[in-house]
């Protein structure tokens, strides 16, 4: 084999280092604002780090969580950061402007918008409101679905 360097996938976050608890990620603005450019130019790095202390109410950082692989786990969380700093952005700064769900319909003269939030569960409606919303829904299908756990093995029940 040859000593091929492999180039390591830019997280929105990095796996924490040194004194920090191991396996819990930590924010980290610049590969953040590097991945999610169009949102970086009105997010500072004070409000993503809000957003990211939020996120983590939505996906565990820990170690023992869901996501066990912190490269993934920084995927999603950075993720999560994009979609709640985009609904907490004003209209003019790109953010919805207040429209929860999808456009149904609009039209200009007058200008009137229609939206439908009522086709998808409650928790799919909230994260389909943004792009990055319905990419972290679509990234984590996985993880809501039900695991089967065996149990240990029966010993047989003798009556005497």
């Amino acid at each position: 084999m040859s000593d091929a360097t492999t180039t390591p996938v830019p997280a929105t976050a990095v796996p924490t280092t040194g004194a920090a608890m191991p396996g819990v990620v930590v924010f980290d603005y610049t590969a953040w604002s590097a991945r999610f450019a169009g949102l970086a130019a009105s997010v500072g790095a004070t409000q993503a780090q809000a957003c990211f202390e939020q996120a983590t109410l939505y996906l565990p950082n820990t170690p023992t969580g869901l996501v066990p692989d912190t490269g993934r786990r920084a995927l999603l969380l950075g993720l999560l950061v994009a979609h709640i700093a985009t609904l907490e952005l004003p209209q003019e700064q790109g953010g919805n402007g207040g429209l929860v769900g999808r456009v149904a319909s609009a039209s200009r003269g007058s200008v009137s918008v229609t939206t439908d939030y009522a086709t998808q569960t409650e928790r799919a409606a909230w994260f389909a409101q943004t792009q990055y919303g319905a990419a972290f829904w679509a990234a984590t299908r996985g993880l809501r679905q039900a695991r089967y756990v065996p149990g240990g093995p029966q010993m047989p029940r003798i009556w005497p």
